[in-house]
């Protein structure tokens, strides 16, 4: 029988009594509750489904928390639509996620005696009818998942300590993920984080039909394609030594932004990395670098004024003390070379996609408004930008914390 942790809910709360993990400002969900709601009984809980409802802030699946009656109390778990317009193969991510969660428990077990913390991990929970997820008449993919009843997710950094625990919680993975071959996972997302990739599809977008007026009657949308060209050869850096060898192949998050990073309520420790559908060999700096694009940049990723964004250095310095304190000696000298390239090249890549989805008519990633992923887009220039002007001393703070 599933053990399940009792769900500290009372059927009568309201949405905002829920506990932090169920974030406010939640995007307004295209997918039916009934829909949901259907799937929430298919999976081998005790107990019967009192109610689900929409949770996190995600730009691309749907989550949803189904909370049961059972018979000494209210217990949750986690279920998730993953989009296959997104995931053309959703049975990659459950997988990888198999062997991820088997060989992280594992670890987490035998290091526990050690441990500062109660690390957690994400827990798939099996069908009725003893599979890891449900396929529904469209070909999403849901699965459900163990819900970790002491941990919050917070989207942008509350503190220097926060930034801390992200930076440790990332190292933490990095050191379990280092003992698993990259081999033994698949690509969930082929050409993920692959620079060369992203440029050929914003060209492609830049020559459709629907990108044609953008471009001719948008003076931002122009200068936009100007900063990326201006720049085309210098993010390709990172591409070109691993092709050259000088940087190997890992296991990586793909994902590691402060949003995914659950933080313990009580005592403020990372617990674990949510969100692990992007799980699958990459370089470990594209993972380092991610972290510190969103979790140092105060502003956030929709800023209404492009001058509050910046790349914060006492924010970098602590999340690098907090993954250098976790990871141990992961990186080697030439990795740490190459983490300021990785860090401008992530930056300017995701402006890229943002452009892209953007001409390409809005498919990809959710949106509020007309405009929204142009808008991100200049965002994360505004950032590179801030990047270039600090590479100095961006590269000392790292260098230094190596040498720690």
């Amino acid at each position: 029988m599933l053990k399940m942790r009792v769900c500290k809910l009372k059927s009568s709360l309201s949405i905002e009594e829920i506990p932090s993990l169920l974030l406010k400002n939640r995007p307004k969900y295209a997918l039916s509750l009934m829909r949901a709601d259907i799937i929430a009984t298919q999976f081998e809980v005790p107990g019967r489904l009192l109610s689900i409802r929409p949770v996190g802030s995600g730009n691309i699946n749907d989550t949803f928390l189904g909370v049961y009656k059972a018979e000494f109390g209210n217990f949750c778990i986690i279920i998730q639509r993953i989009r296959k317009d997104v995931f053309p193969q959703p049975e990659i991510i459950m997988k990888n996620l198999r062997v991820l969660s088997e060989h992280c428990i594992k670890i987490i077990n035998e290091e526990i005696e050690e441990s500062d913390r109660p690390w957690e991990f994400i827990q798939i929970i099996k069908t009725k009818t003893g599979q890891d997820y449900v396929l529904d008449e469209q070909g999403d993919l849901w699965r459900g998942l163990k819900f970790i009843e002491a941990g919050a997710v917070f989207e942008s950094v509350q503190s220097l300590e926060h930034a801390f625990e992200v930076g440790a919680t990332l190292g933490h993975f990095h050191h379990m993920v280092s003992t698993l071959p990259y081999q033994q996972l698949s690509y969930s997302l082929p050409n993920f984080h692959v620079t060369s990739q992203s440029l050929l599809e914003l060209e492609q977008a830049v020559k459709s039909p629907s990108a044609e007026m953008s471009i001719n009657t948008s003076p931002t949308t122009q200068k936009a394609l100007n900063f990326i060209g201006q720049r085309e050869q210098k993010i390709l850096e990172l591409e070109n030594a691993l092709q050259k060898g000088k940087l190997k192949l890992s296991i990586t998050h793909g994902d590691p932004k402060a949003g995914n990073v659950m933080i313990h309520e009580e005592t403020g420790q990372g617990l674990c990395l949510i969100d692990c559908d992007t799980v699958q060999p990459g370089l470990i700096l594209n993972d380092i670098a991610d972290a510190i694009r969103s979790l140092c940049n105060p502003a956030g990723e929709d800023p209404i004024d492009l001058q509050s964004v910046g790349l914060d250095l006492n924010l970098l310095s602590a999340f690098f003390d907090g993954y250098k304190f976790k990871a141990k000696n992961l990186l080697n000298t030439e990795e740490i070379a190459y983490l300021w390239t990785a860090l401008h090249t992530i930056t300017v890549e995701l402006g890229i996609r943002f452009l892209t989805d953007h001409l390409r008519g809005d498919v990809y990633f959710k949106v509020r408004k007309p405009g929204h992923n142009l808008h991100r887009a200049l965002v994360q220039f505004h950032l590179a930008e801030s990047i270039e002007n600090q590479e100095f001393v961006i590269r000392e703070i790292l260098e230094k914390q190596n040498d720690a």
